[in-house]
């Protein structure tokens, strides 16, 4: 007969909360996520991506089957024996929650008992359930200090007042900024070397972005004529583009991304890696495919070994 008394099942609790919104756990409550945006936490400068925040509600204990099928298919028994096992480790829990007054699931979070003999829930923050956010997180900004700078270069204007002489014909913008450059470097005397050396570093910049505006200009107002015009040649187009992706993981580091690579490749993968994503990671593939349903065939394959596995739609 199969043993399943010792069976923990809050891996595959875990595990069905990436694809579920909903897992319930028959005769016990229902874990419950909702996507929660990327925000700001603005007294500490702190950047966090979106996630998946978790949930109970003790009210929803009937079986819908969801875990049961997972465990039977996972454990390769049968679903009568899920059920028992489900039901082993809910009296577990009761025993250890009427004993202690709490306990703790892996990656979920901690249940406890109130004076009310109410079940309070406290999520876990280890691990966040949004596949769209995998490889994410959190960072500090410094804070800006536009305004500061601001009236640094306000006072030093005041202090060396800028005149022009009438021409026949008008300066460039970007020559009136070198001008105010140079007149700034003669004043430098009098005025302390830190306010100073953030002028320079400011003026120069405003000069750069005056230069680049003109040549913008110049090239938007050219007009350009060709005597011999080529005859545009159709690119030519693969019978079979691979535009379906089996990510295995995307790594801050280069190095432990090359790792990764080389392991899946002596497994006999088709692995490969691809550019530097916009976050800064270097993603890895298990492999790439010509349709979603082989992709996602592919991903079934390899749920047991790395159930974080997520489809990437994308021509390279």
């Amino acid at each position: 007969m199969y043993t399943f008394a010792f069976m923990k099942i809050e891996q595959h609790i875990s595990q069905l909360l990436y694809r579920h919104q909903c897992v319930t756990v028959p005769g016990f409550g229902a874990f419950l996520t909702e996507v929660q945006s990327a925000y700001l936490y603005a007294p500490t400068h702190s950047f966090y991506p979106p996630k998946k925040v978790i949930s109970f509600n003790s009210q929803l204990k009937n079986n819908d089957g969801l875990l049961a099928n997972h465990i039977a298919e996972s454990e390769k028994i049968t679903y009568e024996n899920a059920v028992h096992a489900i039901e082993s480790e809910v009296v577990i829990w009761k025993t250890t929650l009427q004993g202690t007054g709490y306990f703790g699931l892996k990656n979920i979070g901690e249940i406890a008992l109130n004076a009310e003999n109410n079940l309070l829930f406290t999520p876990a923050d280890s691990l966040n359930y949004l596949p769209e956010a995998f490889g994410l997180s959190s960072f500090v900004s410094p804070r800006v200090l536009r305004e500061e700078l601001k009236k640094e270069v306000a006072a030093l204007e005041e202090k060396a007042p800028i005149l022009f002489t009438p021409e026949s014909r008008k300066l460039p913008v970007y020559l009136k900024y070198a001008a105010i450059v140079v007149l700034a470097l003669t004043a430098t005397g009098s005025i302390g070397l830190k306010v100073y050396n953030d002028q320079i570093e400011q003026e120069t910049l405003v000069v750069e972005m005056a230069v680049q505006k003109e040549v913008q200009n110049s090239i938007q107002e050219a007009t350009f004529f060709i005597q011999n015009p080529i005859t545009p040649v159709a690119p030519s187009v693969s019978a079979e583009e691979l535009s379906y992706h089996l990510v295995a993981g995307a790594f801050r580091s280069e190095e432990n991304a090359n790792i990764v690579l080389q392991n899946l490749i002596t497994q006999g993968y088709q692995a490969r890696r691809i550019e530097e994503n916009k976050h800064g990671l270097f993603p890895v593939l298990y492999g790439s495919y010509a349709t979603y349903d082989e992709a996602k065939a592919a991903q079934a394959q390899i749920v047991n070994v790395n159930a974080e596995a997520w489809i990437l739609v994308k021509e390279l």
